[in-house]
């Protein structure tokens, strides 16, 4: 059974930061993408960043030069490192890792908060 389980989220101020792990288990992550999203309340869940497995990294426009993807396969984990955050970036955070139709597998998602 493929688990993927967040951490990392919490409370922060305005410029802090956090950093998520996504701890993956029931599936070598070795060979997949590792994506993370972001659902913020009454709005629809928005991608964030993805890291293939050749290490290459995307963003969404608002995070670049923020928040940093990687990944630790002898962990069998990722990572969502985000600095200078901003309100705006208050939503739950997901990893999904999207295998083919059928094995699209997300965890339970993290809380983040940045207040003002």
């Amino acid at each position: 059974q493929v688990q993927l389980v967040e951490s990392g989220g919490g409370l922060v101020q305005a410029g802090g930061s956090l950093r998520l792990s996504c701890a993956a288990s029931g599936i070598g992550i070795s060979i997949y993408a590792i994506n993370w999203y972001r659902q913020a309340p009454g709005k629809q869940r928005e991608f964030v960043a993805s890291i293939t497995s050749g290490y290459r990294m995307n963003y969404v426009n608002s995070v670049k030069g923020r928040f940093t993807i990687s990944r630790d396969n002898a962990k069998n984990t990722a990572y969502l490192q985000m600095n200078s955050l901003k309100p705006e970036d208050t939503a739950v955070y997901y990893c999904n890792i999207y295998v083919n139709i059928g094995r699209d597998y997300w965890g339970q998602g993290t809380q983040v908060t940045v207040s003002s």
